[in-house]
């Protein structure tokens, strides 16, 4: 079978939609769909506008990572730097800004790296993921509200973490991932 055959096939259509929910970061509408064998179901589905995360990597091979508290799971959290995107704000912008806001570095050369959806069972959040390399420090200027620890680890403390599991964020694991198996002769 063509994937797209299977697509077309499976499609849910939107019968209603009513936001029941409106905040600050995320909206969560309530919608009413006709499923593919013709019966209705109801979906939840926080909308959320996008957000970047970046893979900084320094001269000397190392990531970039910051720590801070996450309310969501009551613990401090080991993460690449990261942040939500402003309304029609351009997420390799946003990259640039989040990047020098939250560590104080620049960089010279990027690559988009990926862009995904971090639950697509629930929440339409894509997440644009970029690789920043030539790095400059200049001063950091996190939001009022985030309280930073900004680090630098090399792929052994790296994979360190990873086996202790003390990186637990999606949207860090996954470039940490590519980056190692980039690194292949570690």
């Amino acid at each position: 079978m063509d994937l797209q055959d299977f697509d077309d096939q499976v499609q849910e259509k939107t019968l209603e939609s009513k936001r029941i929910f409106d905040g600050k970061v995320i909206s969560l509408d309530l919608l009413t769909v006709r499923l593919p064998n013709g019966r209705e179901a109801t979906r939840e589905v926080v909308k959320h506008p996008g957000a970047v995360a970046v893979l900084a990597v320094t001269e000397e091979g190392k990531i970039v990572f910051v720590r801070q508290y996450r309310k969501a799971i009551e613990r401090v959290s080991l993460e690449i730097p990261a942040g939500k995107l402003e309304p029609g704000e351009d997420p390799f912008e946003a990259a640039q800004r989040e990047l020098q806001e939250e560590t104080g570095y620049r960089a010279q050369e990027w690559q988009h790296l990926h862009s995904f959806f971090t639950s697509p069972g629930f929440a339409d959040e894509i997440m644009h993921v970029y690789v920043a390399k030539q790095l400059e420090k200049t001063q950091a200027n996190p939001d009022d509200d985030e309280f930073l620890q900004v680090l630098e680890a090399d792929a052994v403390q790296i994979l360190l973490w990873l086996q202790q599991q003390a990186i637990i964020d999606a949207k860090t694991l996954v470039p940490l991932y590519w980056w190692l198996w980039q690194q292949r002769g570690v």
